[in-house]
């Protein structure tokens, strides 16, 4: 009896062994990928945050009248603030989608193409919810670069300085992490959803819709003289990723309260996680 438990004992840690491995195999290949491919990574994850700080935070102050050409302008100047404190967190929350859709659903497009190149990824020891649970993972790694690559593009682009204050570094590093993650799960749930023909359609109908319904370019307070609007935009993950980032960076500026962000992007995590791993399975053994 006691050798049977030692040697299921054995086994156990050796299959972990084995799975660990696997992931990280799994891991540093798609890492070398990335590094062959930074310039366009790069280019891809600046190229958003860039055009909308040039014009809407350097063009458009320095235009006759500019200001009243963007009410956001200045319903953040009546806060203290300037219109790139109003931008920065809602263009990290669009680098962090964008880079986590991109990382997941663009290659699954060709991997269940009429290569199937997924093959190759689900034979290695690994459970078919661990290949997938892998890409989520290191999509997010790429969002957090993308989000930290806002940054330096915020301090040196806008005419007037970005006011940013943190005053719970623990509540930064759960919005960034939990927001990463969600990225690529939405990423996973697209890429598994559409025929991979489809995939540059739903940029289109999906994801740039909810990217301009997603309080981005505004608080989700400013949205208060359209109710409906208001309520509306709630079934929206960006919206918790863009206000997550707006009480973590801009305090001073209205948010939603920080328990109800946190829970809310677990809950969207949770939910497509969910439909991506068994929309994943799905496709692989189909």
């Amino acid at each position: 009896m006691a050798a049977s438990v030692a040697v299921m004992s054995e086994t156990g840690i050796s299959r972990r062994t084995s799975y660990t491995r696997a992931f990280g195999g799994l891991m540093l290949r798609d890492l070398r990928v990335l590094m062959r491919e930074l310039g366009p990574f790069l280019v891809r994850v600046a190229m958003n945050p860039l055009l909308f700080l040039f014009i809407f935070t350097y063009v458009m102050p320095h235009m006759s009248g500019g200001a009243a050409l963007n009410p956001t302008a200045q319903m953040a100047g009546a806060t203290g603030g300037s219109f790139g404190t109003v931008l920065l967190p809602g263009l990290m929350a669009v680098a962090i989608m964008f880079s986590g859709i991109a990382a997941v659903a663009l290659p699954l497009a060709q991997e269940f193409g009429v290569t199937r190149e997924i093959d190759d990824r689900v034979m290695c020891p690994l459970p078919i919810a661990a290949v997938a649970a892998e890409k989520i993972i290191f999509s997010a790694l790429q969002s957090l670069i993308a989000a930290a690559g806002v940054f330096p593009l915020a301090y040196y682009i806008p005419s007037t300085p970005v006011m940013v204050h943190v005053s719970n570094w623990f509540f930064l590093a759960a919005v960034l992490v939990l927001a990463s993650l969600l990225a690529g799960a939405l990423g996973l749930t697209i890429g598994t959803s559409v025929q991979p023909k489809q995939i540059g359609l739903i940029f289109g109908v999906v994801v740039m819709p909810i990217t301009f319904l997603g309080c981005v370019y505004y608080p989700w307070a400013a949205l208060a003289p359209i109710r409906w609007m208001q309520l509306g935009v709630l079934v929206n993950p960006i919206v918790y990723m863009s206000e997550g980032l707006r009480a973590a960076l801009t305090p001073t500026l209205g948010h939603m309260p920080e328990a109800m962000i946190l829970l809310m992007l677990c809950f969207f995590l949770a939910l497509l996680t969910w439909l991506g791993m068994k929309g994943f399975r799905r496709r692989v053994l189909s």
